[in-house]
């Protein structure tokens, strides 16, 4: 396509003013929108951790299988076990995440993985 049509193409595909970018990467766009319509977009949790980077304020790293999480609340220690499979176990229990635990631990709605000390402030840079 030449540049007209990629433009046109762009504000019938998306309804959004057309980016100031070359045709070869206006390409590559078009081919990403054709994609995320067919196929699906990015997850959503691709989505928050990219919003997360971008605004530079914290970094959360992932809750990976094999690891086990220890924290003290109110004079317990409490420890969270994740699982080959990804399932998170806590008391004898299996969670779907970890701000199930951290609600059932404190009685409030808390982020599992702040709470659990996976979710730190960046860095100055």
């Amino acid at each position: 396509m030449a540049s007209d049509e990629l433009k046109s193409r762009w504000r019938a595909l998306t309804g959004t003013p057309v980016p100031r970018v070359s045709p070869s990467l206006m390409r590559l766009a078009l081919a990403w929108e054709l994609q995320a319509r067919a196929y699906g977009g990015l997850s959503r949790r691709t989505s928050q951790k990219l919003d997360q980077l971008a605004a530079g304020k914290t970094r959360t790293a992932d809750a990976v299988p094999g690891m086990r999480l220890v924290r003290e609340w109110n004079g317990t220690v409490h420890v969270v076990e994740v699982g080959e499979d990804g399932t998170i176990r806590w008391n004898g229990k299996s969670w779907k995440s970890l701000s199930e635990v951290a609600r059932e631990i404190t009685g409030t709605r808390w982020s599992g993985p702040a709470f659990f000390g996976l979710k730190r402030r960046a860095a100055a840079a």
